[in-house]
């Protein structure tokens, strides 16, 4: 997983380079919140551009995170959404807190 923030727009996204299981869960969430705490966003942007599965374990982490962001008074939105990983989202109710971006290619 690769964290970039941009200080401008007090924006940090994770680009998440890998499946979401309760095998992976406890590795991105410990990087995700050591990246929140060390920069404080506004927003974080979460890109599911090379996610191909994930389970209730990456649902539950996910929440945790936009938990944790809005607690500072932040906001969060997912970004390039497989059609196999909306489908997830939808049918858990993530997106009902969690939205997806409009403009995925526009970051920022």
């Amino acid at each position: 997983m690769n964290a970039n923030y941009n200080e401008k727009d007090k924006l940090l996204m994770f680009e998440i380079t890998e499946e979401i299981d309760h095998h992976t869960t406890e590795k991105i969430r410990r990087k995700m919140d050591n990246e929140i705490t060390k920069y404080m966003p506004r927003k974080i942007l979460f890109d599911f551009n090379q996610v191909t599965f994930m389970d209730s374990a990456g649902i539950g982490m996910l929440i945790g995170r936009y938990k944790m962001v809005k607690m500072l008074g932040g906001s969060a939105e997912l970004i390039n959404v497989k059609p196999s990983i909306r489908k997830i989202f939808e049918m858990s109710g993530v997106l009902k807190i969690i939205p997806i971006r409009k403009e995925e290619n526009k970051v920022g």
